[in-house]
């Protein structure tokens, strides 16, 4: 008959030592798996935050669909002559509203322009003026409303009441009044009108972010080692902080271009011969009726634009939130 194995035998052979023994070969071969245990990286090494979100955002199609529109814009804004080869601003009049063609896509404007070429370079601008006012917010706000977090006392009472005061200033409003007596036709006053009403937004993140972190043990103890406030506030609290404004920030790109479109549209935002979908837009509208398809592109352009921005940034949001986890 064939040998019974008998499992309390086996058990009382190996003894102490041999759970001992297999206690460390599960350790050792843990040491040995790429990923290691729960809780490290590779090698055994502990897993941050940002590689935690990183991981995340590698496995989210929201993130990989909207950072691959988002780098398309980046690449035509950069260089539109890759897949649009005509001139933004060679016109022909006895081709106005013509509809869609061979070698014209997307047809004629009312001024006879090509609607595709137009569409392709109108990138540039809503990008540019979206990354740009983006980054001066971003920095303007971290760091005012980092220092106000970190000092308190007079200097964050000051901060509040002035937020408070640009709050109640209404965006569309204030750029009609500031940007109307601006002749330049570049994206440089439009960038700075964004800067100037947008940062309190990012200034009241940042400032309840530096409050939270600069509560946490770690700081405590660096300031019981005598560490200098700028090198707890640059070394310890920045980096346990930033966050929040990196997902705020991401989503507010997608409203920043949207904005650029609306005071284009306006008439007080950029102005031609600029080229901007807020300006073919506003053209468009005025005979929708006869060539729909003017209007059509860069509107569309535009809404999967801020739609992309704003889903990459709900992305960010999802993978940085460690309620998530």
């Amino acid at each position: 008959m064939p040998e019974r194995h008998e499992p309390e035998g086996a058990i009382s052979a190996a003894g102490m030592g041999g759970a001992m023994d297999l206690a460390a070969s599960e350790a050792a071969t843990l040491e040995r798996t790429p990923g290691g245990p729960e809780g490290t990286g590779p090698r055994g090494r502990p897993r941050s935050l940002w590689s935690d979100a990183w991981h995340d955002l590698c496995r989210d199609p929201v993130f990989v669909g909207s950072g691959l529109v988002i780098l398309f814009l980046v690449l035509i804004s950069l260089w539109p002559s890759l897949i649009a080869s005509g001139n933004p601003l060679a016109c022909d009049l006895s081709k106005a509203q013509e509809g869609p063609m061979s070698g014209h896509p997307f047809g004629y404007d009312g001024q006879g322009c090509d609607v595709y070429t137009r569409t392709v370079y109108g990138a540039r601008a809503s990008v540019t003026v979206g990354v740009c006012a983006t980054l001066g917010v971003a920095v303007l706000g971290s760091v005012l409303g980092g220092l106000a977090g970190f000092f308190g006392g007079m200097w964050d009472g000051v901060l509040s009441r002035l937020t408070d005061v640009f709050f109640a200033i209404p965006v569309v409003l204030g750029g009609l009044v500031l940007l109307s007596v601006v002749t330049s036709n570049t994206v440089w006053p439009v960038v700075g009108f964004m800067v100037l009403l947008g940062w309190p937004q990012i200034s009241r993140i940042a400032r309840g972010s530096v409050i939270t972190a600069r509560q946490n043990d770690y700081v405590q103890a660096a300031r019981a080692l005598g560490a200098s406030p700028a090198r707890i506030l640059l070394r310890h609290i920045a980096p346990n902080a930033v966050a929040p404004v990196i997902v705020v920030a991401t989503i507010a790109l997608g409203t920043y271009i949207a904005l650029e479109a609306t005071l284009s549209y306006l008439g007080v935002g950029l102005k031609p011969p600029s080229v901007s979908w807020g300006i073919d837009i506003s053209a468009a509208s005025l005979y929708i009726r006869n060539a729909p398809h003017a209007l059509l592109w860069p509107s569309g352009a535009l809404a999967i634009t801020v739609l992309a921005f704003i889903m990459l940034g709900d992305a960010v949001r999802d993978a940085l939130d460690p309620k998530l986890r």
